[in-house]
């Protein structure tokens, strides 16, 4: 079929998957536009005539949204609404043998390291000195800030480092230069992100650099909040403690996923730490930084999981009372060391377990919330919506953590990316509700 009449050199971005993705699409927008590319990012109508998907390849339920997506964009080139189709990103470096055979109606997939071979497929030049530029497609007061690519952990279940490779350091001179670029435009808000925060630095400067990292960062004028996710447990570096505690731009906040507690498990998903050591490092992060918000994921039903396992894990839900918790049920990837072990777990057994959990969480979550109430905290409001304005405390990320919503009436004026004093005055189980003092 024909394809209709379109406008030349327009691409529609898609993102799937984690804030890593983000930041990478963002990266190749920059890239885009600087080759006079017009480009849009998840736009739901489009005239573009190119259409890139970044996809997930991270567990079963990512894995079949991206091939679902993939196969929607082909019917729209087999339909003639679309001359050409590039998917790129974890999913494609994973299975990209598979996916050109299963659906050869995209014109080119890529890896996740192969951003100057896609330009070159789109006639398009790589500009290294553009490295650390990106085009956000995050409200401007707040970017993701990656760090490092890659990992080296052995995580038995995971298989990051077979889509995302070794872990590679950024210099902090680089990391610099980019948050002072992002400030200039406006983000007010750092989102350090990488497969393994507490890695930097060894791969670059052959010693843990992450605390030395954060200082430069928080010296950024126009900086307000930086914000660190994804911190390993093992060898984690205690010296970014004295960071949060020595910068006020530094959010007393962690994301530490754990994954589990039994030491059966922790010793299975060769997560290279005990119970003994995991509970000691909370209880020595909470005493050094006692207001801080610690945030962790969990997995349910790896295999080898008995209900002692389980309930060894509920146990340390209940007495560590975490401010912010996810869980999700195990997927049983291949090529992983994990997938050599029988996936024994029933899968209503998994749903069951995760739910125990989550409901155990929004009890302590709500109970957490309640003893805000009468508190003023200092709020950055991300968004207008459904009669309130929305903001997070630095307690809280977006998209995963509480909200502050305050109701948008006539005698409330608040700008969207500005920071304003808020007292709690209703908790829910996830959200607070406030006025604005």
């Amino acid at each position: 079929m024909k394809v209709r009449s379109q406008q030349a050199n327009k691409v529609n971005v898609i993102t799937l998957g984690c804030s890593k993705n983000i930041v990478d699409s963002e990266v190749l927008m920059g890239q885009l536009r600087a080759n006079q590319f017009e480009v849009t990012h998840e736009a739901d109508t489009s005239d573009a005539n190119i259409v890139i998907i970044n996809t997930c390849g991270f567990i079963d339920n990512a894995k079949q949204e991206s091939i679902d997506t993939i196969l929607r964009y082909a019917d729209e080139k087999e339909a003639g609404r679309l001359e050409k189709l590039y998917v790129t990103g974890c999913l494609s470096q994973r299975y990209k043998d598979d996916l050109e055979r299963e659906i050869p109606q995209v014109d080119a997939y890529f890896g996740t390291l192969e951003l100057p071979q896609l330009m070159k497929k789109l006639e398009a030049n790589y500009q290294h000195e553009l490295v650390g530029e990106r085009l956000l497609t995050t409200p401007a007061h707040y970017a993701y800030f990656k760090i490092a690519e890659g990992c080296n952990r052995p995580c038995s279940f995971c298989a990051i480092p077979l889509m995302r490779g070794k872990h590679t350091d950024r210099p902090i001179e680089d990391l610099v230069k980019e948050a002072k670029r992002l400030a200039s435009m406006g983000t007010k808000e750092l989102i350090l992100i990488a497969q393994d925060l507490t890695y930097y630095g060894l791969e670059h400067y052959g010693t843990r650099k992450l605390a030395d990292l954060v200082r430069h960062l928080s010296d950024v004028e126009g900086i307000d909040w930086i914000r660190m996710q994804y911190a390993y447990p093992s060898q984690f570096p205690l010296d970014v403690l004295d960071v949060m505690n020595e910068r006020d731009n530094v959010c007393k906040y962690l994301d530490m996923p754990l994954q589990h507690i039994s030491d059966n498990m922790l010793k299975s998903m060769r997560r290279g730490i005990s119970q003994r050591r995991t509970r000691e490092l909370v209880d020595t992060i909470r005493q050094r930084v006692p207001d801080i918000a610690l945030r962790t994921t969990l997995i349910a039903g790896h295999p080898g999981e008995t209900q002692a396992d389980f309930e060894d894990l509920y146990r340390f839900v209940e007495d560590t009372r975490f401010d912010r918790l996810g869980i999700f049920n195990y997927s049983h990837e291949d090529n992983t060391h994990s997938y050599t072990l029988e996936d024994d777990v029933p899968a209503e057994v998994k749903q069951d377990r995760a739910d125990q959990i989550m409901e155990l969480q929004q009890g302590i979550s709500m109970e957490l919330n309640e003893q805000k109430i009468g508190q003023t905290y200092k709020v950055l409001f991300d968004r207008k919506e459904s009669g309130y304005f929305v903001g997070r405390t630095q307690y809280d990320s977006p998209e995963v953590d509480n909200e502050v919503l305050v109701p948008a009436n006539n005698d409330t004026f608040v700008r969207i990316g500005d920071f304003a004093q808020v007292e709690i005055t209703e908790a829910s189980d996830f959200d607070l509700y406030g006025r604005l003092v």
